[in-house]
């Protein structure tokens, strides 16, 4: 008896700290490059796919081309750098999509804040005013704001549902958005109208002024990347010659192709580097 009442007293001492112990309701959200390469993929439309997913079509897509490329004459050599272009051609088009994605709703963020601004002040409460845009807000959100419309009404939880529209736009100025209805949810306040105001007054600031450096700069990013695709197209119709991949697969030709491939891939990035603007990191996410 002994034994098992000291038992049954361990068992409640470590039940009675355990309670104390912090614990996590959800999930740690992703940092660093992984975070920003899973907005990318939301911004692109692909909102049911994984990372992991996704590096394995790109690496399957990769060796596909690879080996028709081997099977219809190319050297070994070509056929492995035109697989190495073709597994980092879907990552080029994600990045293409959710770059247009961002444009598109740096566009109507402006018009979203004012509607919102106007249907508080019309009396509406939050989550109607939020509903409301689904149907006469811009185009462009109307997907995401009927998605928070039907969580909405199947929870009745309102900070959830913006949670989760938070998480479907994955967009900077949709987290302040989102944050400040969150805070006037919890702590009330009479300048939300103000707030809203001032931010779509900065959002019309802010487009402007990116709209004219990219008119600017669109004209030299697109000679650059002519610039940089050019020798793989001459490459890939040389290819055809057998005396050519039997050119390309002697050491001379392997060295020349991971010199080209190098400089290719430093040039581009140097210049999407110096030319890239600066793009609103999500610090709320």
């Amino acid at each position: 008896m002994g034994a098992v009442a000291g038992l049954l007293l361990g068992a409640g001492i470590v039940t009675a700290w355990s309670a104390w112990w912090p614990r996590s309701t959800s999930p740690r959200p992703a940092t660093g490059w992984t975070a920003r390469a899973q907005d990318e993929l939301v911004q692109a439309g692909l909102h049911g796919v994984s990372l992991r997913t996704f590096v394995g079509v790109c690496l399957g897509l990769g060796l596909i081309v690879a080996t028709a490329a081997f099977a219809v004459g190319s050297g070994a050599s070509i056929a492995a750098a035109f697989g190495l272009i073709a597994a980092a051609a879907p990552t080029v088009y994600v990045r293409g999509r959710a770059r247009r994605r961002r444009v598109e709703l740096r566009q109507v963020w402006p018009d979203v804040v004012d509607d919102l601004t106007s249907a508080v002040r019309a009396g509406m409460t939050l989550p109607e005013a939020l509903i409301s845009l689904s149907e006469r807000g811009p185009q462009e959100v109307r997907a995401e704001l009927h998605a928070f419309a039907v969580d909405y009404r199947a929870s009745g939880r309102f900070v959830a549902s913006l949670d989760a529209l938070k998480e479907r736009l994955a967009d900077p100025v949709a987290d302040r958005i989102v944050e400040t209805l969150r805070i006037a949810t919890d702590v009330g306040g009479s300048d939300l109208g103000r707030m809203l105001r001032t931010l779509s007054e900065f959002l019309r600031d802010d487009l402007r002024t990116r709209g004219e450096l990219e008119a600017r700069q669109s004209w030299t990013v697109n000679g650059a990347r002519l610039a940089v695709a050019a020798p793989w197209v001459v490459l890939a119709l040389m290819s055809t010659r057998p005396e050519t991949a039997a050119a390309f697969d002697t050491p001379a030709g392997v060295l020349m192709l991971l010199a080209g491939g190098l400089t290719c891939v430093v040039a581009y990035l140097a210049m999407m580097r110096i030319g890239r603007l600066a793009e609103d990191p999500r610090v709320l996410r």
